[in-house]
């Protein structure tokens, strides 16, 4: 109890201190995540606008393939990026390999099926209420598009804070294509679990506290527009 206490101590102490090595670790983190979302929102919301508008054959096929993407499992797209960009790859010329850029690739495979599930699933109601207004106006599809992004905007910002959440937490694809280099690939859930596994558990329990931190922003961020959305209805 005492070692747990003293690691706790100083977490802290690395937190309130602004250590260097915490908040590069926590600035990559960032950084890695939120490229790898900005990335997939723009290829997801367009991904569940385009197939709430047009109609075509083996449509639900596709549906159906981008639901169950989003149970892949992270070290198998981690497995599957790592064999595109090692040197014997088809990728290797690049030397991405064991970079942040490898990093935001893993991440962007594993959230753009999720982002374009959850985005699919809002703009289809709204694609609902609207279809017999497009109608009467003879809108392109793209024009359709437009509309419903914009006017799903709050709902699809919810869907995005969705997506960080989930790469922001990631570890499994990001610890195999980065391979958690000290100053270079290191972020935050690769250095829990290595310092955990050293058995140096202030630095892991400073970073656990700070993603904790982003878990109770992010949930309460989705409970506010949530409520503003509700508010907005009922107005």
């Amino acid at each position: 109890m005492g070692d747990l206490s003293e690691a706790f101590r100083i977490a802290f102490h690395l937190l309130a201190s602004f250590d260097r090595e915490l908040f590069e670790i926590i600035a990559l983190s960032l950084k890695v995540s939120l490229v790898a979302v900005a990335i997939s929102c723009f290829f997801g919301f367009l991904m569940g606008a385009a197939l709430c508008v047009y109609r075509f054959r083996g449509k639900q096929i596709i549906v159906i393939i981008i639901n169950a993407l989003m149970g892949l499992p992270p070290v198998v797209v981690g497995l599957c990026v790592y064999l595109m960009l090692s040197r014997s790859g088809p990728l290797g010329v690049f030397g991405l390999l064991y970079t942040p850029t490898a990093m935001i690739i893993a991440q962007v495979l594993l959230i753009t099926p999720l982002i374009g599930a959850l985005s699919l699933q809002v703009l289809h109601e709204m694609h609902k209420e609207y279809d017999e207004f497009f109608r009467s106006l003879h809108l392109s599809p793209l024009a359709k598009i437009k509309t419903l992004l914009w006017d799903a905007r709050f709902g699809l910002i919810i869907v995005g804070l969705a997506g960080f959440g989930r790469a922001i937490s990631e570890v499994g694809a990001v610890m195999i294509v980065g391979g958690n280099i000290n100053h270079l690939t290191r972020i935050m859930t690769t250095a829990i679990a290595l310092e955990t596994s050293k058995g140096t558990l202030a630095l892991a329990l400073a970073l656990g506290i700070i993603l904790l931190g982003f878990s109770v922003s992010l949930n309460a961020a989705v409970m506010f527009l949530r409520s503003a959305i509700s508010d907005d209805k009922n107005a």
